[in-house]
């Protein structure tokens, strides 16, 4: 019988070292198809959490951010596409016409739609929520920031389009959101992806398929060591 265990994902919708994390966990876990299941679950964290309305465009916000000159910007979003095509996700424009600029937003109300759609739809209907977001964002270059946008998300999901609308507009999401973001800092997670595996082992970053196959191997036996 497999193992069950539980992956908690801290992450930004805006990171794209977090679905090219995913796409190679991905890869592990079919690797470990009746050794190991896994429920994965988004946890909030905020790259950008004073980012304006208006966003800013991506390469020429990580030269102002990390002190990089355009061409290094450049070079280093080349790479990462490098990255996702061999991870197997595409960050190419899919939508009509020239592509619009490539944009970074705020994400609070979208972390805000994730916790309300894990707490009342269970973490498939956030799983799949997640995936939707990361392409509205990367390959279809949607303002994730806008409410309306994330209600649209969430509707093409299956979920309700008024309950989504409230959750964005709640209160207590927020204070819930904002509290795990804290939890987070007290774990001194500083960068995205970090999964949680069963609540207490952390992997940092985006990693090759083996290293997550060995990584949730080596967990599943503390755990058997452990029972």
């Amino acid at each position: 019988m497999a193992k069950k265990m539980t992956i908690d994902i801290y992450s930004d919708v805006m990171c794209p070292w977090c679905i090219i994390g995913y796409s190679q966990l991905q890869k592990g876990l079919a690797e470990l198809k009746g050794e190991i299941e896994a429920e994965i679950r988004w946890l909030p964290f905020e790259l950008n959490p004073d980012m304006p309305p208006e966003g800013e465009e991506s390469v020429a916000h990580i030269a102002r951010k990390y002190g990089r000159t355009p061409e290094q910007a450049k070079a280093g979003r080349d790479q990462m596409l490098g990255m996702g095509e061999r991870a197997g996700y595409s960050f190419d424009y899919t939508g009509e016409g020239d592509p619009p600029q490539s944009m970074l937003r705020n994400t609070f109300a979208a972390h805000k739609l994730l916790k309300w759609t894990l707490i009342e739809a269970g973490a498939e209907a956030q799983n799949r929520l997640k995936l939707a977001l990361f392409d509205a964002h990367f390959q279809q270059r949607r303002d994730v920031s806008d409410p309306d946008v994330l209600v649209d998300v969430a509707a093409e999901q299956g979920l309700d389009r008024s309950a989504a609308r409230a959750a964005i507009d709640d209160a207590t999401l927020g204070a819930i959101v904002r509290q795990e973001e804290a939890q987070a800092f007290d774990m001194n997670i500083s960068g995205v992806p970090a999964m949680i595996v069963q609540g207490k082992y952390i992997i940092p970053g985006a990693q090759e398929p083996e290293v997550y196959v060995n990584a949730l191997r080596r967990v599943a036996m503390k755990e058997a060591q452990a029972a």
